[in-house]
Formats: structure tokens, C-alpha cells, sequence
């Protein structure tokens, strides 16, 4: 399967909370629900189209447990049926068993790039990684991604979790798509390319 990372950024590169004040409060975060503002019919269609190319999702710890407390109880939303419905796998060395109401689920530990190439092997379009900042970024250091997805809103949250921390390694991308929906928000889709490349500039004409 084809490794996709999806993320919703603020400008300032916060992934916490996206959706809601209560979304995610870890390390008392209390500005979640910064992307709701600027959401819109196309935003929507894009998403679902996204979701549609899913045959398993992977998760941290922190997002399955905040996935699987809200979507089982959401059986009418558009995506209910391929978020509920689909094997979801979990990276986490602490936890020991999965949420019976969010099934099927599979708990990876240990070894956990090792664990994911595994589950990569296997037939399938893609394994999509919802929120998960900090599993999103360790798998692309780890050379593991395939794609990155990311929507960025017209916002600066000014504090939270960033997908990519000041003390990270250096990742080169290529653009792949993009496009800015109605509501402000812009969406890239890039392919990593390796470690990021450098230069001098030289002036216009070099």
C-alpha cells in the first residue's frame, strides 16, 4: 500500500486540534477549532475524495483514542462509513488493547517503522495517517512516507503541536498538486524526494 500523510496545518504549522476547542487539550492546548472557520463544499469534496483511495488508516496513540471516542457515534457523517468501517492500525508502545466499538483494529509496538513497512507490503491502495503528527513525522524521516497531503488555513495559532518540529531532519519534496478552496484554505499534495538539497544563489542569471 501506498504510505499517504494527511494533515491540517495552521499557517504557523499547527496540527493540534483542527476541529473543535475539546478535539485535543493535551499540554493544555486551548485554541482547537481553528480550521472550522474556513470550511467549505469544495474542502469537503476534496477530503472524501481523499477518504474514498483508503484501504486502511494508521494512527498515534493520542488521534485513535479521539477518532474512536467520536466516530462511532457520528454514523450519519458522508465519511462514518469508510472511517468506521476500515482496518485501522495503531502505533503505540502503550497501548494494550484496542477500543471495542472502533473495530477492526491492530495495535503496532516496538520496532514501530519496521511494523508499518509490514503493513505498507500488503495489497492494497492506500494506508492513510489522519492527524498522528508526531508518527507522521518520524515515518517521513524514516524515508517511509510516499505522499504528503497537507491543508493549510489562513490562520496563526501562535501555540500547539507542529507536524514539523524546529529539531527536525531536513526532507525534500516535490510538488505534486495544488489548489486554494473558496474558504482560504490551500492544499498541497507533494512526493518526498529525499534529504532537502541546497545552493548559493548566484543572481538572475545563475
Amino acid at each position: 500500500m501506498k504510505l499517504v500523510l494527511q494533515e491540517f496545518l495552521s499557517l504557523d504549522g499547527v496540527s493540534q486540534g483542527p476541529g473543535s476547542p475539546d478535539e485535543d487539550t493535551s499540554d493544555g492546548f486551548t485554541r482547537g477549532g481553528w480550521l472550522v472557520p474556513h470550511l467549505d463544499e469544495r474542502f469537503e469534496t476534496v477530503v472524501s475524495g481523499w477518504l474514498a483511495e483508503a484501504d486502511a488508516f494508521l494512527f498515534g496513540r493520542r488521534t485513535y483514542e479521539n477518532f474512536a471516542r467520536d466516530w462511532p457515534n457520528m454514523p450519519d457523517h458522508p465519511n462514518a462509513r469508510i472511517l468506521n468501517g476500515l482496518p485501522k492500525y495503531v502505533a503505540s508502545d502503550t497501548l494494550t488493547e484496542a477500543d471495542a466499538s472502533w473495530n477492526p483494529t491492530t495495535i503496532l509496538s516496538g520496532d514501530i517503522p519496521s511494523r508499518v513497512a509490514e503493513v505498507k507490503a500488503r495489497p492494497g491502495r492506500e494506508l492513510q495517517i489522519h492527524g498522528s503528527a508526531r508518527l507522521g513525522h518520524a515515518l517521513l524521516a524514516a524515508g517511509l512516507i510516499d505522499e504528503v497531503r497537507l491543508a493549510i488555513a489562513p490562520v496563526v495559532v501562535g501555540t500547539g503541536r507542529h507536524l514539523f518540529p524546529p529539531d527536525g531532519p531536513p526532507v525534500g519534496l516535490r510538488l505534486l498538486h495544488h489548489e486554494t478552496t473558496p474558504g482560504g484554505i490551500a492544499i498541497h499534495r507533494y512526493a518526498p524526494t529525499g534529504t532537502a538539497e541546497y545552493g548559493t544563489y548566484g543572481g538572475a542569471e545563475s
